[in-house]
């Protein structure tokens, strides 16, 4: 006759709830630390401070007005769901979208609009890529230009107007929150996206986005 043999952790952890629950809190202790403890020493997480000798990452910039606008569109429309905009530092990303998403390029972006979810391609390197007329033509009929797109229409956006009081109104809660819009932007923006549309915003948004970075080839920005 065999001798039993004894459990194994699985076994026990399976059978017994509360010794399962203290493992799950112990992993999930560890990798909280792992996390949070390096934020305490590190002065900053931000490349443009860690490289001050590379000009190119300075020229990151507050939205416009009109960006920030097609970002709330953006975010309303629920584009999030179905694009990421997150570059990760892996050979088949970067050859096909470009150089990897670094911090600085999101520093005033709130919330971020990272993620992995990719029903539709990443759109962190897509501004410069297509022309106004392209966005345009996609927003409204996608399946026009690309046959094989699940993503919906949104032709609603041509006539929608953008009500430039509630743009003012966000560019200041943008400076509460710490992006660093002046006297005069907080006063220009509502008269800066005078007579524009949703759909002008959205494609201002869209165009602005991984152009901030004037990227040097062959050069990565990390430790």
């Amino acid at each position: 006759m065999s001798e039993q043999q004894p459990e194994t952790i699985q076994q026990v952890l399976e059978k017994n709830i509360g010794a399962l629950l203290l493992a799950i809190a112990m992993v999930v202790s560890v990798g909280g630390i792992v996390e949070i403890v390096p934020l305490f020493y590190l002065k900053t997480t931000f490349e443009d401070q860690v490289y001050p000798e590379y000009d190119e990452l300075s020229d990151v910039r507050p939205y416009s007005a009109l960006e920030l606008a097609g970002r709330d569109i953006y975010q309303r429309e629920g584009c999030y769901l179905c694009h990421s905009q997150m570059v990760r530092p892996f050979r088949d990303e970067k050859d096909r979208y470009g150089h990897y998403s670094l911090a600085v390029e999101s520093k005033y972006d709130h919330p971020f609009q990272w993620g992995s979810k990719r029903t539709g391609p990443d759109l962190a390197r897509v501004g410069g890529k297509y022309s106004d007329e392209w966005h345009r033509q996609h927003l409204i009929d996608p399946r026009s230009l690309v046959p094989e797109s699940v993503m919906p229409r949104y032709p609603w956006l041509l006539n929608a107007k953008i009500d430039g009081q509630e743009v003012a109104k966000r560019v200041k809660a943008m400076a509460v929150l710490g992006v660093p819009y002046s006297l005069e932007q907080m006063q220009q923006a509502a008269t800066s996206v005078a007579d524009k549309t949703e759909m002008d915003a959205l494609i201002a948004y869209l165009q602005v986005l991984g152009t901030m970075v004037k990227f040097e080839p062959g050069r990565e920005y990390r430790d």
